[in-house]
């Protein structure tokens, strides 16, 4: 008698974030508990969910937001419900070691431990984007995480634009990559609108790598002592094919849930050949 393929259902998070710590840990466990009663196993909750998005300007007010992984409130709080549900929960968090800030994910397993974590590589640094003046560059290189619902992969936000990330998580045996993001208006061009570009740059990855991706971002309406910075949603699920499975709009509140067979997609991935046929000879005489 053969064995059932492996399936893990994905959840994703979408909502908006004030000023209070507490209540923004609060709306975010409801929509996990939301996403858990709906059937996800693994669910992204959106970048630095404990506030607003406060790279919009620079002011060191904000270093007193940060912790380190097992004293972050988000941490703390989001581990126990992973524990409560059985499920699995990448936890974004602004990271104190030491001297030291990072952007930084704690992956809670469905034991409510910590499997490790990541620190964002990409530091972009633009208007309304300030956060070089925040964020170290990530030194923890890219990673993946076996969960007891799969192998997975994160990225964060700025993370997602560049394919060598979601390359080198695959490469890696992730199943599923995750991306939560903070992502909307660029204050120098307010008809600006880049959610298509977000959401085509990882649907190429999705293609490239034969891999599901789970985005998450904020929505809403933000004022960071008068820079403001309107989030444009439109979180969503791709399949490994990169088709947009599930997906939101820029105002849609909620959760997205979807499921996949991972031991179908492994085989899809070996007979497309993309791992085949990689010539990374040829690739380190190119690289500049």
């Amino acid at each position: 008698m053969s064995k059932p393929n492996r399936s893990v259902t994905v959840g994703a998070i979408q909502t908006s974030y004030g000023h209070d710590l507490k209540t923004n840990i609060a709306k975010t466990e409801a929509l996990v508990r939301e996403a858990a009663k709906q059937g996800a196993e693994i669910v992204l909750p959106s970048e630095l969910f404990q506030g607003i998005y406060f790279c919009t300007r620079q002011d060191p007010k904000w270093f007193a937001t940060a912790h380190p992984v097992n004293e972050h409130p988000c941490v703390l709080a989001l581990k126990k419900v992973a524990k409560e549900l059985r499920i699995v929960v990448p936890i974004s968090f602004f990271e104190k070691d030491g001297p030291r800030y990072y952007n930084s994910i704690a992956i809670a397993d469905a034991d409510g431990e910590i499997l490790g974590i990541y620190r964002k590589s990409h530091i972009p640094d633009g208007p309304g984007y300030q956060e070089k003046y925040y964020f170290r560059p990530g030194d923890t290189g890219f990673k993946t995480w076996a969960t007891k619902y799969g192998r997975i992969g994160v990225g964060i936000c700025w993370d997602q634009w560049y394919p060598e990330s979601a390359r080198a998580m695959v490469l890696q045996g992730a199943e599923i990559l995750f991306y939560p993001t903070a992502i909307g208006s660029e204050p120098y061009d307010a008809a600006l609108d880049t959610h298509l570009q977000w959401q085509r740059a990882m649907q190429g990855h999705a293609v490239s790598n034969a891999v599901p991706i789970v985005a998450a971002n904020r929505i809403g309406l933000e004022d960071n002592d008068g820079a403001e910075q309107k989030f444009y949603g439109h979180s969503f699920i791709t399949d490994h094919r990169g088709e947009l499975v599930e997906k939101f709009g820029a105002t849609d509140e909620g959760v997205l849930v979807h499921s996949f067979d991972l031991d179908m997609i492994e085989s899809y991935r070996a007979d497309w050949g993309f791992f085949r046929d990689r010539r990374t000879d040829l690739y380190a005489k190119s690289i500049i």
